[in-house]
């Protein structure tokens, strides 16, 4: 690390560390440091989450909480600004037939692709191919073709629609391409030039709007329900990064959290701020599951546009590395399985994940290995490896 090659203090400073960066505290490898207060004395908001279930059930079908929307009218009212979050682009997440269930999915990924208004046309998120919405179903020829869920682009309609006289802005990959559109947003909503800003992940830290005093959280869950082991950490972060947007001036801030998961210890803590109690749910989830940081993860993926191939020669590569994990006492191999998704930009992806005592040394024989292995089958297979890596999609 350079701070050992200079032979200076590392200092690492985050509201909400990673999980293994705060148990190394409790081991006192690290020191801790603990800051209690906002900067300029700023008073912590005032937090609520939603159960959309009982929303539901209270027959409102809308994408906003009827405490949301009465919390927005009331903060234009004081002329004060607001943040509503949503971690997901587009127009609507997917578009499928309400006849006999099929869904619109990208032909060179395995996901489906999602629909963005103002351009007219599906997109997919992964590899950027986009495709026309024909009028009838290509399955079964139905008319019944409907448009599910919501993204940045659907909630910024539904402002304009239900607040007209509010100035709006969005922003995420699709409004900030251009050269220098973020800072020209980020400076007309510092100077109050808009009233309601409405983005992704890019907005949820680092911006400091002295006159944000309402955060709105549309969907909490989206990052609670992927298929991966910080899925709890990764909502956790999110969460209070975002809520940290508000009342960080003189004016008391509030926090509006929807979500069809109240129960979820992610977004309990995160309302409080809690992240002592949330570290104590999360690693004890971790140990039982023997994830980081009691266990190194090495995750391999392998790629390739020919399936068949991929298939036949990774069954190779799992035996090979389950016959040398025997001569080790602490390393298991998980896999040979697809990965999450399966298939980005017309390749096809597997991934094989080994668990236990890890080590660099451990970790380059296996690279060397199955480089050579792979070699010998003559075949053109793409190998990526990743210690304990953020993500296993």
């Amino acid at each position: 690390m350079k701070s050992a090659i200079e032979d200076c203090i590392l200092v690492l400073g985050s509201a909400t560390p990673a999980v293994e960066t705060y148990y190394k505290t409790l081991k006192e490898d690290y020191d801790l440091i603990t800051l209690k207060n906002r900067a300029d004395g700023a008073l912590m908001p005032e937090v609520s989450v939603v159960d959309m279930r009982e929303e539901l059930r209270e027959n409102n079908k809308s994408i906003f909480s009827r405490a949301l929307y009465e919390s927005i009218l009331e903060t234009l009212e004081r002329k004060e600004q607001i943040i509503l979050f949503l971690n997901r682009r587009g127009y609507s997440t997917f578009v499928s037939c309400r006849k006999c269930g099929y869904v619109f999915k990208c032909k060179n990924c395995d996901v489906s692709m999602t629909y963005h208004n103002n351009k007219g046309y599906l997109i997919c998120h992964y590899c950027g191919s986009t495709q026309r919405i024909p009028s009838v179903c290509p399955k079964c020829g139905s008319k019944y073709v409907k448009y599910f869920g919501a993204g940045t682009e659907r909630i910024e309609r539904e402002i304009k629609r239900l607040f007209p006289n509010a100035r709006t802005v969005r922003m995420d990959r699709d409004t900030t391409v251009k050269k220098d559109s973020y800072e020209r947003y980020i400076m007309a909503s510092r100077t109050k030039g808009y009233d309601i800003l409405i983005g992704t992940q890019m907005i949820a830290k680092a911006l400091d709007f002295k006159d944000v005093t309402l955060v709105g959280v549309v969907a909490a869950d989206l990052t609670l329900n992927l298929p991966d082991y910080r899925a709890g950490e990764r909502t956790f972060q999110l969460l209070c990064q975002v809520s940290g947007r508000a009342g960080r001036g003189s004016k008391k801030g509030k926090v509006v959290i929807q979500t069809y998961s109240p129960e979820s210890y992610a977004i309990r803590f995160s309302s409080t701020n809690d992240y002592r109690s949330f570290f104590k749910e999360e690693i004890k989830l971790r140990h039982d599951m023997d994830y980081p940081p009691f266990n190194k993860l090495l995750l391999l993926n392998f790629s390739s546009k020919n399936e068949q191939l991929l298939i036949k020669n990774i069954q190779i590569v799992g035996d090979f590395l389950k016959n040398k994990a025997k001569e080790y006492s602490n390393i298991y191999v998980l896999g040979p399985c697809p990965s999450p998704i399966s298939k980005i930009n017309e390749a096809y992806r597997w991934q094989i994940v080994l668990k236990g005592d890890i080590t660099y040394e451990v970790a380059c024989f296996i690279k060397k290995s199955i480089y050579e292995l792979l070699k010998k089958l003559y075949n053109n297979i793409r190998v990526s490896l990743d210690i304990n890596p953020l993500s296993l999609l």
